[in-house]
C-alpha cells in the first residue's frame, strides 16, 4: 500500500502496547489483503511489511526493544489498482459489463484493505480499554485516531477518480467502511490478524516478507501452511 506513519507514543500505553498497536494495524491490512482479496476471488499480490524505528538504524537489532521509539510502519505493494486513473469512467471505457464489474471489485477491494489497519487498531484498543465496538459507536473520521491519517488520505484519493457526486462518496465511504468493520469481526479472520501481530512482534524484524505473512495467515485461519 506505500502507507507510511509514525506510530509515536500514545498517552496511557505501556511501550509494549505501543509496538502491539503498531503490528495490529500493519497485521490487519496485510490479512485483508490476503485473505479479503482470497474470498472475493481477486488476484493475488506481492507485499511486504516495513516497521522501521524512526531514531536507529534500519539494520539495528532489537528493533521493538528500545521504550523511546518511533516507529515508521508500511506495507508496501498490496495494491489490485497499481495506478489511479484520471476517473472510473475513463478506465473502464470500452470495458465489458464483466470487466467493468471484475475493475470496481479491484478498486474497492483496495479501499477495504485500506481501512481495515486502522479499523483492527481501533478493536485492539477498543479490546484493551474493555469497551464494545460496533458500526453505531464507530465512525469514519474515528479511524485518524487509530493511525489512520494516510489511510484516509489514499481512500479518499480513491473515492475522488471513482465518483464524482458527492453524497454517492458518501455513501460508497460508508459502505466499504462497513465491509472493513465486518472483516475483522470475523473470528477467523481476528484470529489470523492478532497471530501475524504476535509473528511480527516475536521476529522483531524491520521487514516482513510476502510468504512469512501468508504462512502465518494460512495457519491462523485454516489449521496449515
Amino acid at each position: 500500500m506505500n502507507r507510511k506513519h509514525i506510530f509515536n507514543q500514545t498517552l496511557n500505553l505501556t511501550h509494549q502496547e505501543i509496538i502491539r498497536k503498531v503490528a495490529i494495524h500493519e497485521a490487519g491490512q496485510a490479512a485483508a489483503i490476503y485473505l479479503g482479496n482470497k474470498q472475493k476471488k481477486l488476484p493475488p499480490v506481492f507485499f511486504q511489511i516495513f516497521i522501521t524505528p524512526v531514531n536507529c538504524g534500519f539494520q539495528s537489532s532489537q528493533l521493538l526493544s528500545k521504550p523511546d521509539t518511533k516507529y515508521l510502519a508500511n506495507i508496501d505493494g498490496g495494491r489490485l489498482i497499481h495506478t489511479l486513473p484520471s476517473s472510473f469512467d475513463e478506465a473502464t471505457s470500452g470495458f465489458s459489463s464483466a470487466q467493468k464489474m471484475a475493475y470496481q471489485c479491484a478498486f474497492e477491494a483496495d479501499i477495504i484493505n485500506i481501512l481495515t489497519g486502522s479499523m483492527a487498531e481501533a478493536k485492539y484498543i477498543a479490546q484493551r480499554n474493555e469497551k464494545p465496538i460496533n458500526p453505531r459507536l464507530m465512525h469514519l473520521n474515528a479511524l485518524y485516531c487509530f493511525g489512520g491519517t494516510s489511510d484516509l488520505e489514499i481512500a479518499n484519493e480513491y473515492l475522488e477518480c471513482f465518483l464524482a457526486n458527492s453524497e454517492l462518496k458518501k455513501q460508497k465511504i460508508t459502505e466499504l467502511f462497513l465491509a472493513a468493520f465486518i472483516f475483522i469481526t470475523e473470528k477467523s479472520n481476528w484470529q489470523a490478524i492478532t497471530a501475524l501481530a504476535d509473528y511480527i512482534v516475536s521476529e522483531d524484524k524491520s521487514a516482513i516478507e510476502c510468504n512469512e505473512i501468508i504462512d502465518v495467515l494460512e495457519t491462523a485461519k485454516y489449521g496449515f501452511s
